[in-house]
């Protein structure tokens, strides 16, 4: 196993609701490695987008310890925090937040600009299966071409950890898989790290690790000794 990149010690929040507290982490601790690609199962309302949002700096915990590469982001400004999340973080969403008059390539390189070392952006586009669609606008696209476009955005500043919520949620099959398809390669292909979050179970095949919350709680944690190719995946 590779050595420790995220490491969370009794990650706890709680949001005020009026005069409701809810709690949406109740105690999480967590351990991921460079390298590996690891799935978040668990029903809404678990904790999932919540812990992903802790472990990429958009939000603080209410309680507890978070360290990226010995780093204490439970301690961290905001100052500090923007800049892991530009630099050391990839972001993808199920709903692609495109900059609506800028080109596909336009897009992409937007986040390869602000980056240290970024990946070629034609590469990438390439890579994703749209090197022919790179001129195009986001409303002369597809759903599924739209997505494409928002991960390579993602893996352009070359991050050390992407984060992805529900990267397949509005995909057609064909299209999930090869999704699916870039993240593998991406995290193999580089060492990188690579947390999906989602509600499709069939996803956990293909991953190193599977992760269950419940109630803001870890529920479970399984190791698999033998991730499938995402073309086997069965959704």
């Amino acid at each position: 196993m590779e050595r420790p990149l995220i490491v969370a010690k009794n990650l706890q929040k709680r949001y005020q609701m009026g005069e409701v507290t809810v709690h949406a982490l109740r105690g999480v601790d967590l351990t991921l490695h460079d390298g590996e690609l690891v799935v978040v199962l668990g029903p809404s309302g678990s904790g999932k987008s919540t812990l992903l949002n802790i472990i990429g700096g958009m939000d603080k915990p209410s309680e507890g310890e978070l360290y990226f590469d010995e780093i204490s982001l439970h301690e961290a400004d905001e100052k500090a925090l923007t800049n892991y999340r530009r630099h050391q973080v990839g972001f993808i969403f199920q709903f692609y937040n495109l900059m609506p008059n800028l080109t596909a390539y336009e897009n992409v390189n937007l986040a390869a600009e602000i980056a240290r070392e970024p990946f070629n952006v034609d590469e990438l586009l390439e890579q994703v299966g749209l090197g022919d669609r790179k001129e195009h606008f986001p409303s002369q696209l597809s759903g599924g071409e739209q997505q494409r476009v928002a991960i390579a955005r993602a893996l352009a500043k070359n991050p050390r950890m992407l984060l992805c919520d529900e990267p397949t949620g509005a995909l057609d099959l064909a299209t999930g898989i090869q999704i699916l398809r870039v993240l593998r390669d991406f995290c193999d292909g580089f060492k990188k790290t690579v947390v999906i979050i989602t509600h499709n179970a069939g996803i956990a095949q293909m991953t190193d690790r599977v992760i269950t919350l419940r109630d803001g709680r870890i529920d479970q944690v399984q190791v698999n000794p033998h991730p499938v190719a995402p073309e086997k995946v069965v959704w």
